[in-house]
């Protein structure tokens, strides 16, 4: 049998947004939605999704959950067969960046989420791509479902994130790196950058779509993601 494939979302999300690809790619393998909303640091979410994960598997990651793709990669290498990042930003906050965040998670807590979503995140995440609507309301259903807590607690958690350069440097397995063109939350500039350091990368970029390309473009997203699984596992 193939091997199996884990699937982090990034945040807001949970399985919802992997739907498509759910149901394609679960044909030829196992595959499972791991939640990344279970611990207030990157490194404490990577150090409980190991303890249950297989012991070997293909991984691919969204926004947050490609910032603990890495984590994990970084921790147990000999474990990840091959690796997806989709909007993943590989860098830590800068101040700024650190900074934005405080008031995002003081509005979620103090009553103004639902108003906070709509006002300021959903619109960030989605391009002007034809299922822009739909993926912002779906979007929406999720984070409402997942509520204020866990929003705040994932905004903490991305805020403390570590550096992961040096971790993309001793990738050698099979890399897709996935980009929305539009993407606001990591431009697609971060991404080119990201694909630069991992040795044997290979980026594929989704035209019309933002942040959330699963949502936004599920075919190609799909068919992005069934190549890469293909892909052999000794490059050269």
């Amino acid at each position: 049998m193939a091997e199996p494939l884990v699937l982090l979302p990034g945040m807001m999300c949970d399985a919802r947004v992997w739907a498509t690809q759910l149901t394609v790619l679960s044909y030829e393998r196992p595959v499972t939605v791991a939640p990344v909303g279970v611990g207030d640091r990157i490194e404490e979410i990577a150090s409980e999704l190991l303890s249950c994960l297989p012991s070997k598997f293909a991984l691919c990651g969204h926004g947050m959950g490609g910032a603990v793709a890495l984590e994990l990669t970084r921790r147990a290498p000999e474990r990840v067969i091959r690796l997806a990042l989709i909007g993943t930003n590989p860098l830590s906050d800068t101040p700024q960046e650190a900074a934005d965040r405080e008031p995002r998670m003081i509005g979620a807590k103090s009553g103004r989420f639902e108003s906070l979503l709509e006002q300021d995140v959903l619109p960030r995440h989605v391009g002007s791509g034809p299922l822009r609507s739909e993926a912002t309301a779906e979007l929406k259903e999720m984070a409402m479902s997942l509520g204020a807590d866990v929003f705040a607690r994932q905004e903490r958690a991305m805020q403390r994130r570590r550096d992961q350069q040096s971790t993309l440097r001793r990738i050698i397995q099979p890399t897709l790196i996935l980009a929305g063109e539009e993407d606001q939350i990591v431009p697609l500039k971060r991404q080119e950058f990201l694909a630069e350091l991992i040795p044997y990368a290979k980026l594929g970029v989704l035209n019309g779509v933002g942040h959330t390309v699963m949502l936004e473009d599920p075919e190609g997203t799909t068919e992005a993601l069934y190549t890469w699984m293909r892909q052999p596992l000794v490059l050269r």
